[in-house]
Parts: C-alpha cells; structure tokens; sequence
C-alpha cells in the first residue's frame, strides 16, 4: 500500500502524444518549438497544480510522423521555464547511454539553482546504433544498457554530492570563496567510464535530484510502469515488489478527454484520419473527466502517482485543470505543491545526505 503523498506529472511534448496532435493544437506548426508555447503550457499546468511536468526528448526525430519533427532540448526547456514558475516540479528527459554523466550531473544541478529546488532527472536509454554514432561510439548492447545505467546513475549521484551544503564561504576579508575540505572527488570508476570530479558548480538546493526512469534496478528515486490499464494494478504491485520500500512507484497514463460536445472517443477518431493512435503498451483512457478522477482516486492506495500523457496537450490539460485536479483534492487524495517546496517534498523522499559529508 502506498502511504506517499499522491503525484501527478503531466509530460509537456510538442503538441501531445497523439501522433497527429499537431493538427488540432492551439498553435501553428512552426509555434509549437516556440518558448512562448513552452511557457504557455508550462505556465498552464502550475495553474492546474499539478506536482511536475516532464520534458521529452530523444536523439531521433519522431517515427512514422507526418508533422513537425525537431525537437526542443528537455534540459534547456527546463532552465528556461525555471524562473517562470514557483511551485511546479520541472524533470527533464536525458539519455544517459552515449552522454557524458559528468555533463549530465552538472546540466540538471543548474535546473535545480535555477528552480529553487524544484528540479528532477528523467533517465532514459535507447541502444539505437544511430544514436551511438552521433556520439561517436559504438553500440551498446541490449544486455548491457541496465549496467551502464547503473552506472550513469551512481556517477551523477557522486558529482552532485562533490560539494559540501556549506562548502561557500565566500569570506571577502581573505579571498576565499569555498572551503577545500567541503569539495571532493566523485572518485567512481564504472564498466565502460569513470569520472573523476569534483563537480564545477556548488551543490543545488536538493543536493540530490529525484531520479526517474522506466528502466528497473538503476537506483532510481521513481520507477515508471508501463502496462494496459486492465493490467496496471498488478504491474505496479510487481514494481513496488522488486525495489526498494522507499522507491516512489508511478504509471504512465494516455489521456483523451471528453470536452465541448466532443468525446474523447471522437477526438480520437478525428485524430486517427491523419494518423493512427498506435498502442504503446501502457495505460490509456479515453473518456470523461469524472470517469478518470474516479479511476485516480481508487488508484492511490496502491501507485504513487500518475505520468499523464495528454493526447492534445492544450485540450486535454484544460480538463485536467477543470475536473480531475479539483476532485482529488476535494476527496483529500492529492495536495498541489507550495511555493517554496522542493521536489522531493513533493514526492514524499527524504532530504538527501551528503556522503562525503559524512565522512568528513
């Protein structure tokens, strides 16, 4: 049973999830790689409450689209929006295979400055030889890519706690802006890379980011389930089994949502004259507002939290923000984050401890 606060994550992609999304959004095609739509729907879902939204992202242009393809980067989505909201949760997508941790660890702790804590990482890995060659390495393979995350993961993890919480000093009289002994070396040698260190900014306000992925036994703070809607109560049960007790459990849910004298089922259909809404393999509901909060509501006892992916993205976040939102917290099942909260308060994790300040 599931005894953390209740999160709901919107994931903020170009126009929606739905392939032809593009068509029906509120927004000329050249717009929606705009940092006016961007903020628009960033700013949006802070208004709806919502606990965070996330940025996707991959090295490949979208198959089997006949729309827009560019993509906007997730971290600099997130760095640009950070000052823009207050209470929001911002966690980008990043692709930890063929880039650099050290990059990784130092890009998302800026996030996390920039946001005042309200910063986490989305892992992601995708063993696609296309990918290995825009970096310059060779292909991983399949067997490997869980490892090599490990890896990734436990080397940001050391960079972020490189630097001491009171390691600044900035003392003017002696010129001295930090303390020697409060900065470390990660110190991590992994299978394929190691990574020296320190870090070359100060630690972020969480000290450690939130870590998300839907690759299992990484070390991730949230593990994200994939799995029919039929099926997804089990699924999150077998996730919650196989992880540690403090390991936050969320589902990712497609969304089409009935709205003015449209139903989600019409919309959808609509949609799919241009292109087909294939099935991912994870949950999905096309219906009415009500019918969705009700499904949420008999779901907290179990999951921690939900990752919305609006067919529309503009249409389906307003009923977000008109009808789901308002009943969980009327029934006292989900509380929007405060401004001045961290991200990690907001999941329900502990406040992270320094490991090198232990030692010290």
């Amino acid at each position: 049973m599931s005894t953390s606060p209740f999160a709901v994550i919107v994931d903020i992609d170009g126009a929606g999830s739905h392939p032809a999304a593009w068509r029906h959004a509120d927004a000329e095609p050249g717009e929606l790689l705009s940092a006016a739509w961007v903020s628009a729907n960033v700013s949006a879902a802070e208004r709806a409450g919502v606990t965070a939204v996330t940025f996707s992202d991959h090295p490949l242009p979208p198959h089997d689209v006949d729309g827009p393809t560019a993509r906007l980067d997730a971290v600099l989505q997130a760095s640009f929006t950070a000052p823009l909201t207050s209470a929001l949760g911002l966690i980008p997508v990043v692709h930890g295979l063929y880039t650099e941790p050290f990059h990784l660890a130092t890009q998302t702790a800026t996030v996390d400055t920039a946001s005042l804590g309200r910063a986490g990482v989305l892992i992601e890995g995708d063993e696609d030889p296309r990918i290995a060659a825009r970096h310059g390495r060779e292909p991983l393979p399949a067997p490997l890519v869980a490892e090599e995350l490990t890896d990734v993961v436990e080397a940001i993890r050391r960079l972020w706690d490189t630097w001491e919480g009171d390691a600044v000093i900035r003392d003017v009289s002696t010129g001295r802006f930090f303390d020697p002994t409060k900065v470390h070396y990660a110190d991590f040698e992994g299978h394929r890379f190691s990574v020296k260190g320190p870090a070359i900014l100060p630690r972020s306000p969480q000290g450690q980011l939130p870590v998300f992925s839907a690759h299992s036994g990484i070390g991730a703070d949230v593990v994200l389930v994939d799995a029919p809607l039929d099926a997804s109560l089990r699924a999150v049960r077998e996730a919650r089994a196989a992880h540690p007790a403090d390991t936050r459990v969320i589902l990712e849910l497609e969304t089409a949502l009935d709205r003015a004298g449209q139903t989600g089922a019409e919309r959808v259909a609509a949609l799919n004259e241009h292109a087909v809404w294939a099935g991912s393999g994870r949950a999905r509901y096309v219906g009415d507002a009500e019918g969705l909060a009700r499904i949420l509501v008999s779901m907290t006892d179990v999951v921690d939290g939900v990752r919305i992916r609006p067919a529309v993205l503009g249409h389906d976040l307003d009923e977000l923000a008109r009808a789901v939102v308002p009943r969980l917290r009327d029934v006292g099942v989900f509380r929007s984050p405060l401004v001045g909260s961290t991200l990690r308060e907001s999941l329900g994790l502990g406040a992270a401890v320094n490991r090198f300040a232990e030692v010290s």
